[in-house]
């Protein structure tokens, strides 16, 4: 079990979170507290790493939903970048590929 990491970075479009570790039931919780502290402004795009993610289970689906919604709420957009396979794969068999666009890396995802 990796335990989860979490760091913040400013990019020109906005905050990047770069995730490590496994996000699931015993950890999701550290991000889903983390996500409304980050301050977004209208039209600023808040983009998630998971190029460091060793697994995700619903627990951490969830969470990338709760950001989803908070990025709405302050009519700022999100991306996901770097997804590992295993999760890109759930995230195409449960749709929420459609709600998210996603980037092979944050610089391209980051790109103005």
């Amino acid at each position: 079990m990796s335990p989860l990491k979490i760091t913040a970075r400013d990019a020109a479009t906005g905050p990047v979170l770069e995730i490590f570790g496994e996000l699931d039931y015993s950890t999701a919780g550290e991000l889903r507290a983390l996500i409304p502290t980050i301050t977004l402004q209208p039209g600023q795009l808040l983009v998630l790493d998971l190029g460091g993610m060793e697994f995700c289970d619903s627990s951490g689906l969830s969470v990338l939903i709760a950001a989803h919604n908070h990025a709405l709420a302050a009519q700022a957009g999100i991306a996901l970048a770097a997804v590992p396979a295993p999760t890109l794969r759930t995230l195409r068999i449960v749709g929420l590929d459609q709600i998210f666009p996603i980037h092979p890396d944050s610089d391209s995802a980051t790109r103005p």
